[in-house]
């Protein structure tokens, strides 16, 4: 893989680089902005450092020096020599005992065992690996240990053997599975140490799952490795001349511990001979550890301290180790403390849990006695929450023997080994320090005494002093390592020979971490050494006692103060903790959203807790952090216990949960939210200004010498064409005019679901019949010139067949969707509120729709005596009308075109006779339509441009429509498609719905239907028609996917209409490309349109964002209203500019969007003014000061979960309300809570006050695949979503 300047680059992506890339690729915000004219860009608001925060005042501190290290004359020279000497003359001493599940001493390994098991091993992996003259392992080589955590013994055998053959071991835990937890990245790590063997045990090597040839198969990211069992049995015995060469430590690689990051990716630290050595004799001056000891290890033996006391010191010390497997711990709590009695050990090396288990499991027991003990090693006695578990422990316990001075917590870290250990003292007089600080404080990074009975503090009990032969400093956590004040929080740093060496093969990241030269406050190097970071944060305190206030990688900073997470954890921790977290298992880390880090806290809540228990729970911990660390939660989950990701020892993956919780597979059963009270570095809310400048949001009067934003389509009157229906006044005498020129000229096909001519009609045949109905309307309907009547058909050839026959009659129809069967409760009051608002004085319809409409469905949902009378339309007259109605005026009404608009809104508008001619003119122009044509229309036929494209065009153009109803496409998606490729079609119209079940449906199948000769290179126009901005997205996907089936890119646009004007823009034959941003649309002939401002009605300039008002001869001429709102009417039909040209009369759309002047030419050689629609009026949505469309918060919800199939959004009392569909199963809804609000806060700097995830299908559609927000609304409103889950955002 090589990056773009051709630098080759490793095949595995840093997840903070990737991040990046990600980062880059996505539109951070709606494209829209590079088209607006705005004069500043939103600041977001930078926290001011506060002017009363604490700052450091102390001198500088100076570095502190260990004792000298060394008294003791007898060490061995190395490790090796240690357990040579041991092993040859004391074998019977015991060295190590291992426990079984009950407790009993499973096997007892003596130091003469592990002397000739180690040699055996040595010799086995140099000599009988590979061939003679290709061994496979060499000295210097790495070698995986694999062991589990029951079976010490093994280990410490393949370990020693390890040391003894020269090659470096790398102790990892067992893989369980293939997709354990973190196991992939220890792959990487064995990857690039170069591994190619792993030691394991017998019973481990069984328990590996196994592919059915009984290979064990390469686990993911892992090398190929080959598995080497250490078991004696296995093995050859070396011949009596071999034998190991031991050498005094050297500078060689000893051993490499794994060490896990922050991000989850796992480092190798390598320890050198000497650096061991040293190390083991450092502890054993500071521990004060003698020959034969007994010592109680309950900690993992693989690394850390526990292989540190357990695996090597005790063998350079002739030690006994009683070794306490963590499933016996699970089991039994107290085994380690009756292991102690037991075996009178004078030391243990526990961690804070197994205090804290001990106390909880103990119950009086009559026979425990822990006077043997002079040391009890706390390792994680750095940790904030360990004080509390030692002196609780010593409450307890110190009747029982033991002695206060006993307990000795230690820090340590995987790169300096030991960095300071409190040391046993038989003065039970001199007390332990204690430190009480201030919370506040140490979040500023400075320390300041506090008295305990505050909440806000933290106590810290000191880890003892520096290590012999080591010296110590603290150094400031970020930039140059600069010594810190005295009372000044910072990370420690050691410099000693008892340290790791480097990350193995990592240069860059091992110079900054074990080669630091720390400086004074004049820049001067303190020592010509090199010291390593801890990886610590504390600070020195009187006396050279260490104090550690909280680790490097659980540090976040948030709003410029610094929390440490096991702090947060320890708070949560303390809020009745027994009773609700199982296990105290709760995870915190810091997410970034919006320029700042965010803290999420995860919980495990135990299985028989109870909704109110969690929500009582929540909202403590919640006070308790803001009471006590003054910082805001972000989100708070809860998960069912054993959910979270474990280490191999049970404790909480953290970089795996936190990437759970990203990608929103953790599933909570409980989400609380708190962006409101987090978030505080939103951009102020912008304030309406009166003069010029995009702030005042809307901008009203023009900037001098700026373009007015107007443009206009080509001019119908000029154009000069042998148009043969412009003679006709009326649409009814076109049909007339057709029938006896051109009687036998098809004029509609419909086609069924099997892509099969259904029905056609000839010019003669549409004008038979329409005579028939106009017949039978003025017989059976006894109808009067100027009656409505409502037509309720299915899309089909009935449906024009109807219209025709109410002109022919005088009747103005109304075309209605009807009931759909399987939905009638839903969908029939619509149909009544339309005939009714309509005044329908009867309605026509078919013989099964009439069934329908008397059925006792229909009766259950309306009132069906109310109707007008229904006439059947499959049962016609015979006979013609005796004289065809001949309007005079063509300024009547034609028809009624009824809508519901995305608002919600039934709205009527009257569509007179000039203004249907106008239209279908316009439309034959724009579309270069004419007889020989044929046009295929998969829409709906109810309304707006569809019903004139379905009804209308076809009678005045000539052209052969070929008609494919949308529910057709349900049953076979590929028919829309499949029709415009046999017919050859040159222009076809759809709607957004088809085009996405195309999208959805046909995904998969391009290769099938290529097979199947599909065509779609003729395609010079695919229209989607809708009243809506848009899709980008899914004109886009559509045309992708369809190019290899010829589709060419520039086929696909938008045309736009609202109520007032059915059809403005229509993408015709000669369009330049279409932009990137909102789609540029072509202005249809004879329309003129302006953008105004809605508030002050004055012209816009150039670019600018305002209303789109329309002048065209194909207006609608108004609203028809039973009440007839006067006032409305006059606003949105004949409005007129409030300064400049006032004469002309606009309609307003009641849509936004702006004009702007292209680069392009368009067909009269002018330069292309292109038009952009942003959005409805209604529905813009203002928050903080800002004019919000929902459809752009929508598309980046939509972004963020592959579970979320659609969203809506609107606002309820000013807060954002996010509707989300969810198609996946249920426990995935709260995942999306936390990752919807991240998005829209990061891309919208919006606060969504409520999430509500609900099943598909739930947010409403009408009929033009438009979401219906309002009525979504209206349901939330009156809790009749059924939700899933509804998540309210603090």
């Amino acid at each position: 893989m090589e990056t773009g300047d051709g630098v080759p680059v490793g095949g595995r992506v840093s997840a903070k680089i990737q991040q990046l890339v990600n980062t880059l690729k996505r539109p951070k915000r709606p494209p829209l902005r590079e088209f607006f004219v705005d004069d500043f860009e939103e600041l977001l608001e930078v926290q001011q450092p506060d002017p009363n925060q604490p700052k450091a005042e102390g001198a500088q501190m100076l570095a502190m020096r260990g004792e000298q290290l060394g008294v003791v004359t007898n060490w061995p020279l190395s490790l090796e020599a240690a357990l040579q000497r041991w092993g040859t003359i004391s074998p019977k001493a015991p060295c190590l005992t291992t426990m079984d599940t009950n407790g009993k001493p499973l096997y007892i390994l003596t130091y003469g065992k592990l002397w000739t098991r180690s040699m055996k091993v040595a010799y086995n992996i140099l000599h009988k690996l590979g061939s003679k003259q290709e061994p496979m392992l060499r000295p210097g080589d790495r070698v995986a240990l694999v062991f589990p955590n029951n079976d010490p013994a093994a280990f410490m055998v393949a370990f020693y053997g390890c040391l003894l053959a020269e090659v470096v071991p790398v102790p990892i835990e067992v893989p369980l599975t293939r997709k354990d937890a973190g196991s992939q990245q220890i792959g990487f790590l064995l990857g690039s140490c170069g591994v190619t063997v792993a030691l394991t045990s017998d019973a481990c090597h069984k328990g590996l799952p196994k592919s059915p040839t009984g290979e064990i198969p390469q686990f993911k990211g892992w090398p190929k490795l080959l598995w080497f069992v250490t078991e004696s049995k296995h093995l050859s015995k070396p011949p009596r001349d071999w034998f190991p060469h031991i050498k005094d430590a050297n500078n060689e690689t000893a051993y490499i511990e794994y060490k896990t990051c922050k991000d989850g990716s796992v480092l190798g630290v390598t320890v050198m001979r000497i650096a061991l050595l040293t190390h083991c004799q450092a502890l054993t001056q500071s521990c004060g550890y003698t020959e034969a000891e007994t010592i109680v290890n309950v900690l993992d033996f693989k690394k850390d301290v526990g292989l540190w006391h357990g695996i090597l010191t005790s063998v350079m010390n002739m030690m006994h180790v009683i070794s306490i497997p963590y499933s016996l711990m699970k089991v039994n709590p107290l085994s380690w403390i009756q292991k102690v009695c037991q075996y009178k050990a004078k030391v243990a090396c526990v961690k804070s849990r197994d205090m804290h288990w001990a106390l909880v499991a103990h119950r009086d027991q009559r026979d425990i006695n822990l006077s043997s003990l002079r040391m009890l090693v706390v390792a994680d006695g750095a940790n904030p929450w360990s004080v509390s578990s030692c002196d609780a422990f010593l409450n307890v316990f110190q009747s029982k023997g033991l002695k206060p001075e006993v307990i000795c917590p230690c820090a340590s870290s995987p790169e300096a080994l030991t960095v300071a250990i409190r040391r046993p003292t038989d003065d039970s007089n001199q007390p332990p320090g204690r430190g009480v600080l201030s919370m506040q404080g140490l979040s500023h990074g400075v320390i300041r005494v506090d008295s305990e009975e505050k909440l806000s503090v933290l106590t810290l009990q000191d880890v003892g002093t520096v290590m012999p032969g080591a010296l110590m400093c603290v150094v400031r956590p970020d930039g140059v390592p600069q010594l810190c004040k005295t009372d000044e929080i910072g990370e420690l740093c050691v410099g000693s020979i008892a340290t790791g060496t480097s990350y193995y093969g990592l240069s860059g990241m091992t110079k900054n971490t074990f080669e630091v030269f720390p400086m004074n406050s004049v820049g001067a190097l303190i020592s010509e050494y090199p010291f390593t970071r801890t990886g610590l944060l504390g600070f020195v305190g009187p006396g050279g006692l260490c104090f550690i206030a909280g680790k490097m990688d659980g540090l976040m900073v948030v709003g410029g103060r610094r929390h440490n997470a096991d702090d947060i954890v320890a708070t949560a921790l303390a809020v009745e903790p027994m009773k609700f977290v199982y296990r105290g298992r709760i995870a915190v880390f810091s997410i970034s959203v919006l320029h700042d880090e965010r803290i999420v806290v995860v919980a495990e809540q135990r299985p028989d807790s109870t909704e109110e228990d969690s929500f009582q729970w929540m909202s403590r911990v919640l006070q308790a952090i803001d009471g006590i660390h003054q910082v805001g939660v972000y989100c708070l989950a809860l998960v069912p216990s054993n959910t979270l990701p474990k280490t191999p020892l049970g404790g909480i993956h953290l970089s795996e949960s936190k990437q759970l919780f990203l990608e929103g597979s953790l599933h909570p059963c409980n989400v609380l939210m708190c962006p409101h009270t987090c978030v505080t570095n939103l951009p102020k809310p912008r304030q309406k200004q009166p003069e010029i400048g995009p702030a005042s949001v809307m901008v009203g009067n023009l900037v001098s010498g700026k373009r007015i934003a107007q443009a206009s389509g080509r001019d119908l009157g000029q154009m000069e064409d042998n148009d043969q229906a412009r003679k006709f006044l009326f649409l009814s005498e076109v049909l007339q005019w057709r029938a006896q020129t051109t009687p036998e000229h098809v004029l509609y096909t419909l086609l069924n679901c099997r892509g099969t001519i259904a029905s056609s009609l000839t010019c003669v045949q549409l004008h038979k019949r329409a005579e028939k109905i106009a017949t039978m309307l003025a017989e059976r309907g006894h109808l009067q010139d100027g009656d409505h009547v409502a037509l309720v058909y299915p899309p089909g050839i009935d449906l024009i067949a109807a219209f025709y026959g109410c002109l022919y009659a005088g009747c103005v129809p109304i075309t209605v969707r009807p009931p759909h069967p399987q939905n009638i409760a839903t969908t029939l009051p619509t149909v009544k509120m339309i005939v009714e608002v309509s005044r329908s004085a009867c309605m026509m319809t078919t013989a099964v729709i009439c069934k329908l409409l008397r059925s006792k469905e229909a009766s259950a949902a309306v009132d069906v005596r109310s109707w007008p009378p229904v006439l059947d339309t499959d049962d016609l007259p015979k006979k013609k009308p005796p004289l065809l109605y001949k309007p005079s005026n063509p300024d009547t009404l034609a028809y009624l075109d009824f809508s519901v608009s995305t608002t919600g809104m039934l709205a009527g508008v009257k569509m007179s006779h000039t203004a249907t001619s106008a239209f279908c003119r316009s439309i034959k122009l724009q579309c270069e339509l004419y007889p020989s044509r044929e046009v295929a229309i998969c829409l709906d036929p109810y309304c707006g441009l569809g019903f004139v494209l379905w009804c209308l065009c076809s009678v005045y153009s000539g052209h052969q429509s070929i008609l494919i109803p949308p529910s057709e496409l349900e049953v076979n998606p590929a028919l829309w498609l499949l029709a415009v490729s046999q017919y050859k079609v040159r222009d076809t119209f759809c709607s957004y719905s088809v085009m996405e079940l195309c999208t959805k449906g046909l995904g998969l199948q391009t290769e099938s239907l290529k097979s199947r000769g599909l065509d779609l290179s003729r395609v010079r126009t695919c229209v989607v028609v809708a009243e809506e901005r848009p899709r980008i997205a899914l004109t886009q996907s559509f045309s992708k996917l369809f190019k290899d089936l010829g589709l060419h890119p520039r086929a696909v646009s938008t045309s736009f209409g609202c109520r007032v004007n059915l059809a403005v823009c229509l993408q015709g034959t000669s369009g330049p490309d279409p932009t990137t941003v909102y789609v540029d649309m072509r202005i249809l002939p004879g329309v003129r349109i302006i953008i105004a401002n809605p508030e002050t009605k004055g012209p816009l300039g150039d670019s600018h964002l305002g209303e789109i008002w329309v002048c065209s001869g194909h207006n609608a001429s108004g609203y028809f209203t039973v009440y007839g709102d006067e006032a409305l009417q006059s606003d949105h039909f004949t409005s007129r500019l409030s300064f400049g040209d006032t004469q002309t009369i606009w309609a307003r759309t009641g849509y936004l969007g702006f004009l702007r002047r292209t680069e392009l030419t368009d067909a009269s050689g002018e330069r292309h003014d292109a038009l952009y629609v942003v959005g409805a009026l209604d529905e813009a949505m203002e928050l903080r000061g800002m004019r919000y469309h929902p459809i752009d918060i929508e598309t980046s919800v939509i972004r963020t979960h592959k579970s979320i199939t659609e969203c809506a959004v609107f606002t309820w009392t000013n807060l954002l309300v996010v509707v989300v569909e969810l198609d996946g199963s249920e426990q995935e809804a709260l995942d999306l809570v936390p990752l919807v609000t991240n998005v829209v806060l990061e891309e919208h700097y919006l606060i969504v006050g409520v999430v509500v995830v609900v099943d598909i299908g739930v947010i409403p559609i009408n009929s033009r695949g438009e979401k219906q927000r309002m009525h979504l609304r209206d349901g939330f409103l009156a809790d009749q979503l059924d939700p899933i889950y509804v998540a309210y955002n603090m």
